[in-house]
């Protein structure tokens, strides 16, 4: 059997677990699922996760808004996902490449975010150069937190947040090295963010 090579298909995933800290969380989650347009994207939910898959644009673009309605619950919320793109064997919901660009979710309310992220560019013997080129780009564009084991912090407004994410998941995967892995960890409304500015 011929090994499996990276995807050539420019497909991206988002497989993520939402966690609202509330006894009402069906609610919060289902809410969230129901006032977001995931149209776009190819979406399965299971007992443990939910995958979405599509363009990366309308990838990002539900992920985000997913996050959003959860967040404007007020609700403490935690979200745990990777992206990825080039996966080996890579196809199912390859029809959702053929939507045009307009995004569908488009509610601009401000919303503070703390997060991590770590890349993992596969097969990339360069990979810390790619790494810290996004880590310099998260100082430069003010949404850098902290350096930490194993993660970077990335903070500030939701919108922002993912713009950042949206951009380094771009700029980290190449030609030569197809297969990009991103993690993304992200708490909302907790208690240890008072005081924090959501400017």
């Amino acid at each position: 059997m011929e090994p499996l090579q990276c995807g050539t298909s420019p497909i991206v995933g988002f497989r993520f677990s939402l966690h609202p800290m509330t006894g009402d969380f069906i609610q919060v989650i289902k809410g969230a699922l129901n006032g977001t347009d995931t149209s776009n994207v190819w979406m399965h939910t299971d007992d443990v996760s939910t995958v979405i898959r599509g363009k990366q644009n309308h990838v990002f673009n539900v992920a985000k808004a997913l996050t959003l309605h959860a967040a404007k619950t007020g609700e403490h919320v935690a979200l745990s996902g990777t992206f990825s793109i080039g996966c080996p064997g890579d196809s199912a919901g390859d029809v959702y490449l053929d939507k045009d660009d307009v995004l569908l979710n488009t509610d601009d309310t401000k919303q503070y975010v703390s997060s991590q992220f770590a890349l993992y560019p596969m097969n990339n013997p360069d990979y810390m150069a790619v790494i810290y080129r996004e880590v310099d780009r998260a100082k430069e564009q003010g949404v850098f937190n902290e350096s930490m084991h194993y993660a970077s912090g990335i903070h500030g407004d939701i919108h922002e947040v993912f713009a950042f994410y949206n951009e380094a998941f771009t700029n980290a995967r190449s030609e030569q090295h197809r297969h990009l892995v991103m993690t993304v960890s992200m708490s909302i409304n907790s208690p240890s963010h008072r005081g924090v500015s959501h400017a």
